[in-house]
């Protein structure tokens, strides 16, 4: 069951989003300031947390940073402010999403299944399979088999990229401006160091992908 932590000081408020989401199916934690709620979230699984703004002890703003510096769960505002630096200053605390009291319950249903849905689909593209190799891009790690490896980490990201778009050539250029940035000062050769390194250390342990030099142009990834 999805668990979802509502954050308020006003009990009415409490009482109708819980009513509300129970009904919708959810599993509702209730907290009446961030103190209370920074040490549920450090006890319970949840899955999404709707913060109010205004707040004793912790503001919203605050416990927004805080659950961003500390869980990867998607955050909801609610605030009685519409003021456009008000929405700044929450999304810039790292809320995904804002919404203005008076609200509707069924419109922070919708919200609340929009991020819910972000949130799967971001998990699933950070977990990339191909063959028994596992790429996860949480904890940057490579699984093959019961085998797992940590590599550098440009190693990684390169390896992710090219798995990401199989089939696909690609030029020293291009990887260098995707995994290295465009202020990169180094030359085109890094790229041939770490694919050369990427293939001594997968060479022999696999046989489900190859990277392919094509010839005047760049490197692509091959699934066998």
């Amino acid at each position: 069951m999805t668990t979802i932590l509502l954050v308020d000081d006003d009990p009415n408020i409490l009482q109708l989003v819980r009513i509300h989401l129970s009904d919708q199916g959810y599993h509702v934690l209730e907290a009446k300031d961030g103190m209370a709620a920074l040490d549920l979230l450090k006890k319970e699984t949840c899955d999404l947390a709707v913060v109010d703004v205004m707040m004793p002890y912790m503001d919203g703003y605050t416990l927004t940073k805080e659950i961003r510096a500390l869980f990867d769960i998607p955050i909801i505002l609610l605030t009685a402010k519409s003021q456009i630096e008000d929405k700044e200053q929450g999304f810039e605390s790292g809320t995904d999403d804002y919404l203005v009291k008076p609200f509707e319950p069924k419109e922070l249903s919708f919200r609340i299944k929009a991020l819910l849905r972000r949130y799967e689909n971001k998990e699933d593209e950070e977990i990339l399979q191909l063959g028994d190799v596992i790429i996860n891009k949480k904890s940057y790690d490579v699984q093959i088999g019961s085998r797992t490896f940590l590599i550098p980490l440009k190693e990684f990201e390169l390896l992710y990229y090219l798995i990401s778009n199989p089939k696909q050539v690609f030029s020293r250029e291009h990887l260098i401006e995707q995994i290295w940035g465009m202020d990169f000062q180094g030359d085109e050769r890094t790229v041939d160091v770490h694919i050369k390194r990427l293939r001594e250390r997968f060479s022999k342990l696999t046989n489900d992908f190859q990277i392919k030099t094509v010839r005047g142009v760049g490197y692509m990834l091959e699934v066998q």
